[in-house]
């Protein structure tokens, strides 16, 4: 039966056997004794201390798990033996240490010595054999390009730890962390460090500290430190409760797409967009929620750490896996945004003509109408919608319809439907603006038109729209409704439409459309009909059809 010690490496505590612990205290001595002379000796042994826990901590299993003297034999195979070096009191020797072949891997670091900023660029230089100068042009054409560089360098910075001990420099640049490769290190930082002291001017220093250093300590130095620590505080404080509330209403908001109409929501209108690719609601929400929440994680654990600077990590392996899942995330929504703009790449169009036959003598009165089944009023206006009909079937509603009134050559007045959609192709683009459902009708003297088109949901939102060109010959007189308002696209050189009462009545001329009857003040395209011989007045006759008013007929007489 074997004794146990409880030692301490490096600021982790270890369970050992006697011999195993005997063992390693020799090891130890050893390299005192062969690095007696050498400056830094106690760095050097602090660097070796927290590899050999490193080590140990890799092996073992459980934290209960006592260390053997095979484990400690090991260990000191891969440092490498101190019979390999001098030890004091021993002859020289060119004998080259012996290790065993054990994988030497990269770690990822921040590289603070050669940092312009916080090290992540040279950290990631090292850990992919890249010039940092390469890194850093990337990075500022992320910037200023996408806009995501100043996102993934923050990100970068918070998850990546930086390189603190000689053992973490050399892990950071691939070299084994073995005692010849720390002491090499630690001489190297003493010999630099040695440079600059030497290099300094110190009288210089010296006569500066006498004159000002000590006012400046005991007076603004103080109260500039506490300023910017409570800066630091409120500047964290804000960044935790920012990143919160970003959680939860994202959370709120991802929650709901799919159950309300939650239209007033950020990003609203391009998930209820993607919806009407071949992937589900759900997935958008969740990718949005993903790419936005996981930097606001970062953003939090910045704000605790600044707040509560003892706070404990969440740990390197979480921060990197929500580092992954955050650039898969971006990933996926980059190529879809990618499939959905090649969805818009093609212009379609169908179109269909109507000859209005109307008495000559008659006006032609013209007005929109709303459907009460998808809209509350004629004004209650959508971009587009996602709805049921009647039978309960999901389609697209939308507003998305154009009026235009132009002159024509013809005897007769028409009416030219326009329907345009998009698509990948041009006969696919075609194909889906066949299918949009536009109504009107024309009854009597009236044109009645629909404020809305509808299209399946399986058709897909593709910028469905509906253009309607009304061509009058010279001569016709009409009268629009003040519903007309919302959709008129008419050239206002050609037709200006007055809103401000629905009995003016409209002459088409050689080149413009005169108001007959609008107030005189409102001439400011120089279409109102100043001569009273062209006024008229208006007849309505109503004609009823199975006890409903279907028509009705305005007939003008000139006013002597």
């Amino acid at each position: 039966m074997n004794k146990t010690v409880n030692i301490n490496l490096g600021g982790l505590v270890f369970h050992i056997d006697e011999d195993a612990y005997q063992k390693l205290t020799n090891y130890f001595e050893a390299i005192k004794r062969s690095l007696s002379n050498t400056s830094g000796q106690d760095e050097i042994i602090k660097d070796i201390e927290i590899r050999i826990g490193e080590i140990i901590s890799e092996k073992q299993t459980s934290d209960k798990q006592v260390i053997i003297l095979r484990e400690v034999e090991e260990i000191i195979s891969i440092m490498g033996q101190p019979e390999d070096y001098r030890i004091e009191g021993d002859e020289p020797t060119n004998a080259e240490p012996i290790y065993t072949n054990t994988k030497i891997t990269k770690k990822l670091y921040r590289d603070e010595e050669n940092a312009a900023i916080g090290g992540v660029l040279a950290g990631l230089g090292h850990y992919f054999g890249v010039d940092k100068a390469i890194l850093r042009v990337i990075l500022l054409i992320m910037v200023f390009a996408w806009g995501t560089g100043f996102v993934a360098y923050i990100i970068l910075w918070i998850a990546m730890p930086a390189a603190k001990t000689t053992s973490e420099k050399l892990e950071m640049r691939g070299e084994p962390v073995t005692i010849s490769n720390i002491e090499k290190k630690v001489r190297e930082e003493i010999e630099t460090l040695s440079g600059k002291i030497k290099s300094t001017d110190f009288e210089g220093v010296k006569k500066g500290l006498k004159s000002n250093g000590n006012k400046l300590k005991d007076s603004f130095g103080e109260i500039l430190g506490s300023l910017i620590n409570i800066f630091a505080k409120v500047v964290g404080a804000l960044m935790i409760l920012t990143s919160i509330a970003i959680l939860v209403v994202f959370l709120i908001g991802v929650l709901a797409f799919g159950t309300t109409n939650f239209e007033s929501f950020p990003f609203h209108s391009f998930i209820e967009l993607g919806n009407f690719t071949d992937y589900p609601i759900w997935f958008f929400g969740m990718l949005f929620y993903l790419a936005v929440s996981i930097p606001s994680v970062f953003v939090l654990l910045l704000g605790i750490k600044i707040v509560s600077p003892t706070s404990k990590s969440i740990g390197s392996i979480a921060k990197y896996v929500l580092l992954a899942i955050w650039i898969i995330a971006i990933g996926i929504l980059i190529s879809i945004g990618v499939k959905q703009a090649s969805e818009y790449a093609y212009d379609g169009r169908v179109y269909e003509k109507q000859t209005i036959n109307i008495n000559p003598k008659d006006t032609l009165y013209i007005k929109f109408k709303n459907n009460d089944y998808y809209s509350k009023d004629i004004n209650d206006y959508k971009e587009f919608n996602v709805t049921k009909d009647s039978l309960n079937q999901d389609l697209v509603y939308s507003n998305s319809i154009s009026f235009q009134i132009e002159k024509t050559d013809e005897i007769l007045p028409y009416i030219k439907i326009n329907k345009e959609a998009k698509g990948f192709s041009f006969e696919n683009a075609n194909t889906r603006a066949g299918k949009i459902k536009y109504g009107f009708k024309i009854i009597g003297n009236q044109l009645v038109l629909d404020n809305y088109l509808i299209t399946e949901l399986k058709d897909k939102y593709r910028d469905q729209k509906v253009e309607i060109k009304l061509y009058l010959p010279k001569g016709t007189l009409f009268k629009v409704n003040s519903s007309v308002k919302n959709f008129d696209y008419s050239d206002n050189s050609f037709f200006n439409l007055h809103t401000s009462s629905d009995e003016y009545i409209y002459s088409v001329n050689d080149s413009q459309v005169k108001c007959l009857n609008c107030p005189i003040d409102e001439n400011e395209y120089e279409d109102v009909e100043n001569d009273t011989t062209h006024r008229v007045e208006t007849t309505t006759v109503s004609v009823k059809v199975g006890g409903k008013e279907v028509i009705e007929t305005v007939t003008k007489k000139p006013i002597n």
